[in-house]
Order: C-alpha cells, then structure tokens, then sequence
C-alpha cells in the first residue's frame, strides 16, 4: 500500500497539546497525538532537551534518536531557569481554547510544571505526568526491566548471565497508556467540565503488564520460577531453525490448524502420528506441543537445514504457519531499498537530506498518515507567543535580547 496522506481535518484535530518531556516515553506520547491530528508544541530548554543528542546519531553527529521520536510537533525553546520563562511556559500550558489545556510532561523539580500551579490558571487542565517511580524516584527502561523478571525469562539455556533486551517496551508502553490517560481526561473534561491530574509511572506500567500476562500469577501458584527456554516459545510450539544458507528463521505454530500445516508442510504426517501412538500425546493440543518441543524440533530439524531461508519461506506461503526470517537492522534497510518492506516505513527531511523512519501504524479509511519531519529546536517559539499568547513583535525581540527565547538551532552530540 503505498503512502497516502490523510485528509484533514485528523481525528484530533482541534486540540491543542502541550509537552515538555526528554527520552522515549513522553516524546512518543506527543508525536502520536500529532500524527493523529492534534497539535503538538514541545516546550524545549533553550539548549536543548537532555536527548537532543541521544545516539544513534548521523554522520553530521545529529541525534536521528530525537528526529525520530518528534515527527511532527512544534518546538518552543525557553529559559526555564527564569521567571519569564517560567511564566512564558505555564502560560502556554493553560492558554485558553476549547482543545487547549491538554500538557503531558516527565519533569522533576519543575514546580511550575506542577498540576497544582498550572490548575490554578486553568481549572479543567488534563495533566499527564510520566515518572520513574510513583514516589518520584527517577528510572529508566532498562533499569526497571530487570526488576521484573524479564531478563531471567529471555535468557538462553546455556547462558547463567541475564539478558536485558535492547527495546524499550516499558517506555513503548508508558508513551501509549499516557495518549490514552490523556484522551481519557480529555473525555472526563466534556462530561463535567472537571479537570484530570493523571500520574504514569514506568515502573508501574513494566510490574503491571507483566502481571496482567500471568508471568507473577503463575510463580506464584508453582512456588517457583519459569525454566528458561531460549528461543521457544513458553505454553505452544515455536523455535528457530538453522537453514541451509547459514540463516535462521523461526517456526510458530499456536493453533491446531497451524500445527497440521506445519506438519504437512515438512512432510511429517506419519512420524507425528506414529508419535502420537507410541507417546500418548494429542499433538493438537498446544500445551503438549510445548511439552514435547524438544522432540517436535529434533524431528522438523532435518526438512529446515535441507533448504535455504528463501525456500523456507516460499514453501510456506499459503499455509497458516507463521514463519519469519532472523534479519539484522542493515537487511531491513535494504528490503525497503527494494521496495519489499512493510508501507509503514517511509523517510522524512532531516537536516538537508533524508531519514528513513515511520509514519503512524493506524490507517485511517485504508490509508497511512504521510509523517512531517521533527521540528527545529526553537523553531515556532515566536508563532507560540504571538499567535496563543498575544505578544508583540517588540515583546519578543525584548525576550531574544534577554536570552529568555532563542533562534532555532539544530543540535549535535556534546554541541547542544
């Protein structure tokens, strides 16, 4: 499907949100407002936010980390350490408007930030605040992952260390629970007029989602923990293979039908039979399959190293086994390059070229939203404080000369 931009207005169009947020959690929450119609201004330090410079950079030493995650919004660039720009930001915040008063921000020791002075200007404010901890304490994804169990759980069996994935699901997952917190408040606010002190924290998030999947229950039940697996995967069948190319792809089969394609498709139908016989085992159930993993994978081993990933691959197009290829980030490129990746890629202008990146995964009426490139730092603080605050040419060129606003610049590594 190719790109096709959707026409406005964008189902949030009309709103008015306002964030000051660093790192993956908040920006994502910001970006995904703005894709979806809203419009989105950051409230940026006047050297920039903590991550303007985050890794992975570009070969010019641009954050492609920054660009990435802030597709979209509008930048304002502030002094935060001086009454005016601390009156400049709460005033943007609460600035009227039926869609305005919407602010999602994961700032520590910024007590104009907080819902209580920015309430007393705007009563039926909607705040999201993201913390580490909910007693405040900062953390990170990373850090709280392994509070949780994950990395235990992710381990290969032959590995006594723990394995700490690189993504950062927890943020994913605060960044969307905080659109959804905020839409909620939004929603509470056109009931009765009230507004919504909504507090988020990622620790939070990572203790209940991996509640919510009966990782903590089912310790709980046996008394024990979870054996490590590797690569199989926990209650159904699913293991990677090593192909005759050297390449790897894995197999999942979860439900019955997907199990008897498997099983046709690499022409085992009498072994697994005759397993079934000898066993006891009713291999149409998913829980047996994952019992018995270990022999299903010695016995489907042969048919995967006698063919190429490609061949793999091909063989199963048309059958319900799911089967995918083990690529590198690199591979992923360079099937886009050749038009074979999934439409939700696409690239944006950055910094005088182009940035392979993503629009929003939701289509609306069957098309994707075309994505704008992040903003420059700074580069809509004059629009912000004439056009919602009112103020004057004079006023601002007053401000700039104070250094309270800054011109727009674009930040690199250690230069921010």
């Amino acid at each position: 499907m190719e790109h096709s931009s959707m026409n406005p207005p964008g189902p949030l169009d009309g709103l008015r949100v306002v964030e000051s947020t660093s790192f993956v959690a908040g920006p994502l929450a910001g970006m995904t407002l703005a894709q979806m119609g809203a419009e989105v201004i950051r409230l940026d330090p006047v050297g920039g936010p903590a991550d303007a410079g985050r890794w992975p950079l570009d070969r010019r030493g641009r954050s492609l980390f920054w660009a990435g995650l802030n597709k979209g919004v509008r930048s304002v660039a502030l002094d935060f350490r001086t009454p005016e720009g601390q009156e400049l930001a709460s005033a943007l915040v609460t600035a009227p408007g039926a869609g305005g008063g919407l602010f999602v921000d994961n700032t520590i020791g910024r007590d104009f930030f907080s819902y209580e002075a920015l309430s007393r200007r705007r009563p039926d404010l909607v705040h999201v605040h993201i913390q580490g901890h909910p007693d405040g304490r900062p953390a990170m994804d990373y850090a709280v992952n392994p509070l949780y169990g994950v990395p235990m759980l992710t381990r290969h069996v032959d590995i006594e260390r723990p394995v700490n994935h690189v993504l950062p699901a927890w943020d994913i997952a605060t960044g969307l629970l905080a659109v959804s917190g905020l839409l909620a408040g939004l929603q509470r606010r056109h009931a009765d007029g009230s507004g919504s002190r909504i507090d988020l924290a990622l620790a939070d998030v990572a203790a209940a989602h991996v509640a919510h999947l009966g990782w903590l229950a089912e310790a709980a039940d046996r008394g024990r923990d979870r054996p490590r697996l590797g690569n199989h995967m926990f209650g159904a069948f699913g293991v990677d293979f090593p192909c005759a190319d050297d390449r790897r792809v894995i197999a999942v089969a979860i439900t019955r039908q997907q199990w008897r394609d498997l099983v046709r498709l690499t022409d085992n139908v009498a072994v697994f039979d005759a397993l079934a016989a000898s066993t006891g085992a009713d291999f149409d159930v998913e829980g047996e399959r994952f019992e018995h993993r270990a022999l299903i994978e010695a016995v489907l081993a042969p048919w995967f190293a006698r063919r190429t990933a490609a061949e793999v691959l091909e063989a199963a197009r048309g059958t319900r086994v799911m089967v995918g290829e083990f690529r590198s980030p690199k591979e992923v490129v360079d099937a886009y390059r050749r038009g074979e990746e999934s439409p939700v890629l696409t690239e944006v202008e950055h910094a005088g070229g182009a940035m392979l990146t993503a629009t929003l995964p939701l289509r609306w009426g069957g098309a994707y939203v075309e994505p704008r490139p992040a903003p420059t730092l700074g580069a809509d603080t004059e629009w912000a404080l004439g056009e919602l605050l009112g103020l004057t040419d004079r006023q601002i060129g007053g401000l700039t000369e104070r250094g309270v606003i800054t011109r727009p610049f674009n930040p690199t590594n250690g230069n921010r």
